[in-house]
């Protein structure tokens, strides 16, 4: 074993301790924002959390954010602004990390 490859595991086990961070953070963000949109709604119980299960699932349609902010701009329309929403999202991104972080 050399130094080289001490520094190349490593950075690889970081690698994969980052990526498994991210997608809990972004999974833990979208059921925060799903909280929030179903607060905003008028849900409360199961109908809170069913809603935020949907909008975690909405997240699975494509590769980054805008399927979450599609979702949440047309369930609350008449109800916030596109800049709040997505303000709220990286806003719940820092604190579903947060969260992740004492976690562990």
């Amino acid at each position: 074993m050399t130094t080289f490859d001490d520094r190349e595991r490593a950075y690889e086990a970081r690698f994969a301790r980052d990526a498994e961070l991210n997608f809990k953070a972004e999974a833990r963000r979208n059921r925060l924002l799903g909280e929030w949109a179903a607060a905003l709604l008028g849900k409360s119980g199961d109908d809170a959390r069913s809603y935020a299960l949907t909008v975690v699932t909405s997240d699975f349609d494509e590769p980054g954010d805008e399927d979450v902010f599609r979702k949440l701009a047309k369930d609350l329309a008449d109800k916030t602004d596109e800049a709040t929403i997505r303000s709220k999202m990286v806003a719940l991104r820092v604190t579903a990390r947060e969260q992740i972080l004492n976690e562990n």
